[in-house]
């Protein structure tokens, strides 16, 4: 009686398993667009099989063309997880329901990257000030708008600094991903361009070739967190907390000399816990250089100049209080 109990108890079991694999919902990855698709994919298909086999599900990566994207497909739940940099973070997590639940540790153990001015070992430019004299001669490789290191932070630490609006200081602007600036540097394609170190690292691994040999940096920003990882904030509690452990031990289980294989293609040493709370220098960033935009404002009453500045100061406030909680 009690066998057959058991028996009919385990049958029921494996049918609810069963049942509740087939109910489980692919997920998508989401990557913003630092490179070309195709590079992407091949360095994190491991890791998205690995996580694939962990939870029980599919997971699929997605691409879009810009930052924009990736930001959208998760505000509609086409992505429910992905790599971002701080900016487009923000952005998901304002817009999209995104959190932050980890960020990545690059291959020396950083606590994050910088952003660079680049131009060819060739070029006439030695010094950053030789491209601010010479502005209106230069062709210049701006970023993805929703690029920390692309935009925001030269944005704010380079041109902002020194009251210049790339679109009318150089002669000419284009905007694309991190790859596409190194290469048309590299190929002389444009004079100077905006870059980051990670793109340096992952040149050299596509390449095999140092790419410090064919450019020379003229600028480099202050430590840029490291880039996030974000999750649709709505996910079932249990998938939430299984997507995290996966990530942040990722590289350390029985399956260690493996998986360091796998994050050592995407340049990375591994994943670390995190939350929004790692977004709020890049808040304060944001929010600075809109300041600065609006105490620029010629078109600006002196009565609506004085009420926004209030208003973002009352901002900066609050968020020098979040930043002291989070020490």
């Amino acid at each position: 009686m009690l066998r057959r109990t058991f028996l009919a108890l385990a049958a029921v079991a494996a049918m609810s398993s069963a049942a509740s694999a087939q109910d489980a919902k692919p997920l998508n990855i989401g990557f913003i667009s630092t490179e070309s698709s195709t590079n992407l994919k091949e360095a994190w298909q491991p890791l998205i099989d690995d996580l694939s086999k962990e939870l029980g599900v599919p997971v699929k990566p997605f691409f879009a063309s810009d930052y924009a994207g990736i930001i959208e497909g998760m505000r509609f739940d086409k992505v429910q997880l992905g790599w971002f940099g701080n900016k487009s973070a923000m952005e998901a997590v304002d817009r999209a329901k995104g959190e932050v639940f980890a960020s990545v540790i690059d291959k020396d153990g950083n606590p994050g990257y910088w952003s660079i001015l680049l131009v060819n070992k060739d070029s006439k430019l030695q010094t950053l000030e030789d491209v601010l004299k010479n502005g209106k001669e230069l062709s210049y490789g701006a970023g993805d708008p929703n690029s920390t290191s692309g935009t925001l932070v030269p944005g704010y630490f380079l041109w902002g600094a020194k009251g210049i609006q790339p679109k009318t200081f150089f002669k000419s602007v284009r905007a694309a991903n991190h790859e596409a600036n190194l290469l048309s540097v590299i190929n002389k394609q444009v004079d100077v361009a905006i870059n980051n170190t990670e793109m340096l690292a992952r040149y050299e691994r596509n390449t095999g070739k140092d790419a410090t040999e064919s450019v020379r940096i003229l600028w480099k920003s202050p430590l840029i967190p490291a880039d996030p990882m974000v999750m649709r904030s709505d996910l079932p509690a249990e998938t939430k907390k299984r997507i995290k452990e996966f990530f942040v031990n990722y590289g350390t289980g029985p399956d260690a000399e493996r998986q360091l294989k796998v994050l050592a293609k995407l340049t990375y040493k591994g994943f670390r816990d995190s939350s929004n709370a790692q977004l709020i220098p890049i808040r304060q960033m944001a929010l600075a250089k809109d300041k600065l935009s609006v105490e620029r404002d010629t078109t600006l009453s002196e009565a609506d100049k004085k009420a926004k500045l209030a208003e973002m100061d009352r901002q900066l406030a609050e968020l020098d209080k979040l930043a002291a909680k989070s020490e």
